[in-house]
């Protein structure tokens, strides 16, 4: 009876569909920050509802999804032959349709089934922040996911806007932002002014590459295999770019290389941080070459203003001072700098005229 009730009114709300002010009433806007290794979800009017890991578990023989989010992260590296646990999307792009549009639908429905006195229907409009250095064709995939995921309209707009938009960066004055969003599968570096990007690097080397770095480091030194969410805890435990006041320990676990046993072993942040060393330069190194291809004008502003450094790898211990010191200018780290590029989506989707300046490109209907 309920469903047959939802159809009728779903079929009204389609017949008025023309009017966006019969939408807003029963369908919630949202903005998106499709990552790597989290999405995180924006409400409007509501703010984050949802941070979760982009992990989908799916039947290894029917493709269909069976856990998202944290239940599906939790089966990495545990499953039965008969359960996949992928995540649905590299480097900052999909590379598993399929996947991606059922995690979005997914979150699409959860935001519209809490209780409510008007019906919601699940046809919002979505913005999403994308890697700045992505093709048409990786743009359109992340357009058309998000429409097969039951999106009425979506929008798409670069992350280091989004970052500069969640950080609260005067986007629009005539003077130089320059913004470095570390993310999980890429490194987004940006100079703004007037309300869009003078210059930017996108590189694939962030997060997920750190923890490639320990994970071979651990194998190499110590014959020791350990998979990708350990090497991430011990990244987010011990991990930095400069010395330690007070260097740390900390206790991994994973299997002998020459026995194939269960071991344990304690690893120190001084090692770690070397581990990570090649990743975090060639970061920083891209940063400086960004600057060095920036006009004058701006470069003197950004000296004034100073670099802004969001997403998880600005958490990196000491990364702030290791930039500051090898560009010789200011660094300060966004205030929670892992929800900048979400709370910049979200406000994108509340202002119509910020919308339209900043928004890469318009799904089609």
């Amino acid at each position: 009876m309920a469903e047959g009730h939802n159809a009728i009114i779903h079929t009204i709300y389609n017949g008025l569909g023309m009017f966006g002010f019969f939408w807003d009433l029963v369908s919630h806007d949202m903005g998106i920050d499709l990552g790597t290794s989290n999405t995180l979800v924006f409400v409007r009017g509501k703010g984050i509802a949802i941070r979760a890991p982009s992990v989908v578990a799916v039947l290894r023989a029917s493709k269909k999804p069976i856990a998202i989010g944290e239940e599906a992260k939790r089966m990495v590296g545990k499953t039965p032959k008969a359960i996949l646990a992928i995540r649905p999307l590299r480097d900052g792009v999909i590379s598993d349709f399929d996947a991606t549009e059922a995690m979005l639908r997914h979150y699409i429905q959860k935001i519209h089934s809490a209780p409510s006195m008007i019906p919601k229907i699940p046809r919002p409009r979505v913005v999403i922040g994308i890697p700045s250095g992505v093709t048409e064709v990786e743009r359109r995939a992340v357009h058309d996911a998000a429409i097969a995921a039951g999106a009425r309209r979506a929008f798409l707009i670069e992350e280091p806007m989004a970052a500069a938009i969640g950080a609260g960066l005067p986007i629009h004055d005539p003077s130089g932002i320059l913004v470095v969003d570390i993310g999980g599968g890429t490194t987004e570096i940006a100079v703004l002014s007037l309300g869009g990007i003078v210059l930017n690097r996108s590189i694939r080397v962030a997060g997920d590459e750190i923890d490639i770095e320990i994970e071979n480091y651990v194998r190499a030194r110590y014959g020791l295999l350990i998979g990708q969410p350990t090497a991430e805890e011990v990244k987010i435990a011990i991990g930095s770019a400069v010395p330690l006041e007070k260097e740390r320990e900390y206790v991994i676990r994973g299997r002998d290389l020459t026995s194939g046993l269960p071991r344990s072993m304690k690893v120190g942040s001084t090692e770690i941080r070397e581990a990570m060393s090649g990743p975090i330069r060639q970061i920083v190194r891209t940063v400086v070459e960004t600057i060095e291809e920036t006009p004058p004008e701006l470069v003197s502003d950004i000296l004034e203003r100073g670099i802004t450094i969001a997403g998880g790898g600005a958490l990196v211990s000491g990364i702030d001072k290791l930039i500051m010191e090898e560009t010789k200018m200011p660094v300060w780290v966004a205030d929670d700098p892992l929800t900048a590029v979400v709370r910049g989506c979200g406000k994108v989707i509340e202002d119509e005229k910020l919308l339209r300046r900043v928004m890469v490109t318009e799904g089609l209907q």
